[in-house]
């Protein structure tokens, strides 16, 4: 009998109402993935992109060839900047609630992707990040009055008021503008990594994306090219399971991992617990000499998991079980790490405390002096000519005869 082919629906391991299930992760012990030469070729390092690097172990304790052996400051730093994250997005995720902004998008149990990954990063490399990375805004330094000034679009608006919520950018810091327009940032990246390197310059470029946007043909164009000028790029998908409402298996996850799709291009393909901030400071590390010794690209899967939800626009209760991300098998990346600093003696309950009231403080503090700028409802507002303003280097006569009426409109 001949059997006919059949349309295949990918399924969510758990809808609502039922227990949470992810034995669909494919996981590897803690340290028992090898660490190849950073000159390694891609199709030699093929297996990176099915086992899953790990470095601290469910005690707490940093294993294997992976082990980045940071000093207890450097991790305390790291500590820090995903805990002052994640106070950020609690308090505007708040905020938002309650009328005071419009939009908003966390990062609850991402931080580890953004904040490890800049950590291992040098100051001169440039950053395309997506609408979930404000990790990196906050571990780069920049202030939290601008990124709360940039949500308030007041007239501290680093976007005068042009760029929705969450879409920070930082010359200062070399972040570049995010684009809501999805998967545009990785071949802006690539070519501003080819552009580094035709100037023999010793930057790479970096960038993030979600594993639904990896089914965009931007993500695909931007390893051909970085593939074939083997351009010093940094390409992470980070895949936390979820596209908005839609699982990670109809962007193809099922199948192979993301991970995998680098080899295709000739691009090695690394695929790391996203919630271990020593594995993915290593992983970068790595993918980082290979960008600056000419090795070329590398494309890094974080595997990881959104615990909140897509944005304050989603209600993630529709289409996933309730609480799933407290059976996330990896974790949560601040708790592990401080499992592991407590462990090895340089850091303490007491302390995290002390450190959570201190961040607290600063957050409270900063939304004080952002909202002295200006909010939706109250003054000061930003003056209306911005907006004919940053699109032509001499304004057109039609532009400057409607700001002339706008003007008069006003008295």
């Amino acid at each position: 009998m001949n059997k006919r082919s059949r349309l295949h629906l990918p399924r969510a391991p758990a809808r609502p109402g039922e227990a949470p299930d992810f034995g669909y992760v494919a996981l590897s012990p803690a340290g028992a993935v090898a660490r190849p030469d950073v000159n390694a070729r891609a199709r030699d390092v093929e297996d990176l992109a099915v086992n899953l690097v790990r470095v601290l172990d469910d005690a707490g304790a940093a294993l294997g060839p992976w082990h980045p052996h940071l000093d207890a400051a450097e991790l305390q730093v790291g500590l820090r900047h995903m805990l002052l994250t994640r106070l950020y997005d609690e308090r505007m995720q708040r905020t938002q609630r309650a009328g005071k902004i419009s939009f908003y998008i966390r990062s609850l149990g991402e931080e580890a992707v953004s904040v490890a990954s800049c950590m291992a990063l040098r100051p001169g490399d440039m950053l395309f990040p997506s609408y979930r990375n404000q990790g990196l805004h906050i571990a780069r330094g920049m202030p939290l009055v601008d990124l709360m000034c940039q949500l308030l679009s007041n007239t501290r608006d680093m976007c005068k008021g042009r760029q929705l919520p969450v879409m920070y950018h930082s010359r200062a810091a070399n972040i570049f503008s995010i684009s809501g327009n999805l998967a545009t940032q990785f071949p802006q990246a690539v070519g501003w990594a080819m552009a580094a390197a035709i100037k023999g310059e010793d930057h790479l470029a970096a960038s993030w994306l979600g594993e639904g946007s990896s089914a965009e043909a931007d993500f695909h164009h931007a390893l051909l090219f970085a593939s074939v000028y083997q351009a010093p790029a940094i390409l992470n998908v980070v895949n936390n399971q979820w596209a908005i409402s839609t699982f990670q298996g109809y962007a193809g996850g099922e199948q192979r991992s993301f991970a995998a799709r680098g080899p295709g291009y000739g691009v090695p393909g690394v695929r790391v617990d996203g919630n271990d901030f020593l594995a993915v400071y290593a992983v970068t590390r790595w993918a980082a000499e290979r960008a600056r010794t000419g090795a070329g690209p590398t494309l890094i899967e974080h595997v990881t998991y959104r615990a909140a939800a897509h944005s304050t626009s989603d209600d993630p209760t529709r289409y996933r079980a309730k609480d799933d991300h407290l059976h996330w098998p990896l974790g949560d990346p601040i708790e592990r790490l401080k499992r592991h600093l407590i462990r090895s003696g340089d850091w303490s309950e007491a302390r995290h405390e002390a450190l959570i009231a201190e961040l607290e403080a600063l957050v409270s503090a900063s939304w004080k002096e952002a909202v002295s700028y200006g909010t939706m409802s109250e003054g000061p507002k930003l003056d209306p000519d911005l907006m004919f303003e940053d699109v032509f280097e001499k304004m057109p006569a039609h532009l400057i005869k409607q700001r002339d009426a706008m003007r008069r409109e006003r008295g």
